[in-house]
Parts: C-alpha cells; sequence; structure tokens
C-alpha cells in the first residue's frame, strides 16, 4: 500500500486533537505550579519549558501549513506522543510535595493477598527462563506503542488522529491521578523499610523521604540477563518514584491491545504474547502492587470509552482533504 507521504493536501488550519489535548493539560499543570510555586524544586524552569512546548506546537503548526501532507502531520502527531516522555517523570515534580502513600498501598495488599505479591513472585520464580521473559515483555511497552501507531499511520490512517489522542488522553489522566497520589511502588518502597519489616507486614509510613531520594533502587533477587539490564538502564535514565497506582504500562497496553484488536486480528495475535507477559512484569519486577496492575486493567476499559467519546465529540475533525489535481479543478 503506498504511503504518498508527500502527496498535496488540503492544510487543517487549526490545531490537531492531539495537540488540543496536550495544551489543556499544559494548561491545567502551568496553573497548578503556580498554585505550589513555593514549594516545588524548580517551578520556573518547569514554566519555561511549558512556554517552549506550546510555542513548539504552534510554530509546528505553522509549518504543516507551508508543506501539508502526511509526513508533516505524522511529524506534528509523534512529538505530541514523544514529550509524553517529559510528562511522565514531572509527575514526581508535583507529588514529591506531598506525603507519600505507599503503606497504605502496602497494607492493603497484604490485607487483601495475605502477603506481597510482588515480593514472593520474584522469590519463587529467580530462574533465567522466567525473569528474562518478563522483562523482555516489560521492556516491550514502548516499542508496542510505535507497532501499534506505525500500524494505524501505515494501514488505517483515516483513525490515526483518534489514536494519538486516545492514547495521549488516557496518559494525561494517569498522569493526573500520580500527581494527586504518591505511590513509588515496591521496588522504592521496600528497600526504604527493609526486607524485614516487609517480611513482617510492616508498612511505616516514610513522609517527604522521596522528596530527596529519587534514585532507582536495587531489583529483586534474580537471576539477570540480557533484558534485565536493558529495563534496568531504562529505569535508570527515566524512571521517577512515582505513577504506580494504578499501572499507566497495564492501562495503556489494555487500550493498545483494544485498538489492534479493532484493526487487525493479527496484529493483535502478534502482541498478545508481549502484553501477557508486560502484565505480569509489572509486579515481577516489583514496579508495582498486583492491585496497581488489576486497577490498570480495570480502568482501561474505562478509560478508552470515556476519551473515544471526548474524541467523537468535540474533536473529531479530518486531518485534512486530499486536493485534486489542478486539470480537475474548474
Amino acid at each position: 500500500m503506498a504511503l504518498n507521504l508527500f502527496k498535496r493536501v488540503e492544510s487543517r488550519k487549526g490545531l490537531f486533537a492531539v495537540e488540543k489535548i496536550s495544551l489543556i493539560y499544559n494548561l491545567l499543570t502551568t496553573i497548578l505550579i503556580l498554585f505550589l510555586f513555593q514549594r516545588m524544586d524548580h517551578p520556573l524552569q518547569m514554566l519555561i519549558d511549558r512556554a517552549a512546548i506550546a510555542c513548539m506546537t504552534f510554530l509546528l503548526m505553522y509549518l504543516y501549513r507551508l508543506a501539508p501532507c502526511k509526513f508533516s502531520a505524522f511529524i506534528r502527531i509523534t512529538i505530541q506522543m514523544s514529550l509524553l516522555s517529559y510528562w511522565y517523570p514531572d509527575t514526581f515534580e508535583f507529588n514529591r510535595v506531598l506525603p507519600n502513600l505507599d503503606h497504605v498501598f502496602a497494607s492493603v495488599e497484604q490485607w487483601i493477598f495475605g502477603g506481597q505479591p510482588a515480593v514472593s513472585f520474584s522469590h519463587n520464580f529467580p530462574q533465567m527462563w522466567i525473569s528474562e521473559p518478563l522483562n523482555m515483555g516489560y521492556f516491550f511497552y514502548y516499542p508496542m506503542i510505535i507497532v501499534v501507531a506505525l500500524y494505524y499511520f501505515i494501514n488505517r490512517y483515516d483513525l490515526f488522529e483518534k489514536l494519538s489522542f486516545v492514547l495521549v488522553g488516557c496518559f494525561f489522566i494517569y498522569y493526573f491521578i500520580y500527581i494527586f497520589v504518591p505511590c513509588a511502588g515496591p521496588q522504592f518502597y521496600f528497600p526504604v523499610i527493609g526486607a524485614e519489616n516487609v517480611a513482617q507486614g510492616i508498612f511505616p509510613p516514610i513522609g517527604d523521604y522521596f522528596d530527596n531520594h529519587s534514585e532507582v533502587l536495587l531489583a529483586p533477587d534474580y537471576e539477570r540477563g540480557f533484558f534485565y539490564n536493558l529495563v534496568k538502564t531504562s529505569q535508570q535514565v527515566g524512571e521517577r518514584p512515582t505513577a504506580a497506582f494504578p499501572s499507566s504500562h497495564v492501562g495503556i497496553s489494555t487500550i493498545l491491545m483494544i485498538m489492534a484488536w479493532r484493526a487487525s486480528r493479527k496484529l493483535f495475535a502478534i502482541l498478545f504474547p508481549f502484553y501477557i507477559l508486560l502484565c505480569c512484569a509489572t509486579v515481577y519486577i516489583q514496579a508495582h502492587y498486583l492491585i496497581d496492575s488489576i486497577v490498570g486493567f480495570i480502568s482501561a476499559f474505562f478509560l478508552y470509552i470515556l476519551v473515544t467519546q471526548m474524541f467523537k465529540k468535540w474533536f473529531a475533525e479530518p486531518m485534512f482533504k486530499v486536493v485534486p489535481p489542478p486539470s480537475l479543478i474548474h
């Protein structure tokens, strides 16, 4: 199927849906920064970043009008999606000013399951043939986003803007939850309180500990291989003690699977094994409590319906119309 990336099209004069939702999130978090200004670590730099992102968004819109085509539209949308790597750790800059809530989630986990599944899972199955596939599944999270996005761009371009809006919109809803629910997850919290307390089911509050300690802590004690190192390296670059509840890894990957199913049963079948590994890995590598992953899975269906309806009601508009050849214009 020919992409016709540079085929001349009639430019849309305004913003794409994904740019609108990004600017809304930008504005809302800007207001929050101003409200928390005195309590934040580097609020001025965060405001400058937001202004730069907004200016870049409008600049790309202007450049698109100079050269409207599928490729320039793809660049606009891809940049907004890539900015998620900025917005994710940014949630930590907000929730670090609030008391940590891991003791609450760990206590609920203990009450429901009679222990900590994140600890028992990796402890009972430390073998390389289990740890490596699970770490591979966890690492496949971002490649899964890329695969589904490219499939829509190549094969279902009419739905590409909807896909980008649904994904980014769902991410932003999760990010708002992370801002106001400061939960770091077992991989951060358990090493702080110590293995003895975890074994005894004692989960003391740690207050603002993570306000001054944001380093990635040691992974569970299982056999470590190639994919373990990939996951650990990626965490050292972009991970922060934030975003544990609910699991956006499970939530967003579930939404990706819904969209893969709707686009192609073959694509769904190819991605499904990686999806199962990813969901299991969130608990295995102690990135999440089991309740985080369960709520992430359930919330995905509600968010998919909600954000899809938002797109249809407020933002749906064709990105462009193909311009007929001059010989056909009279």
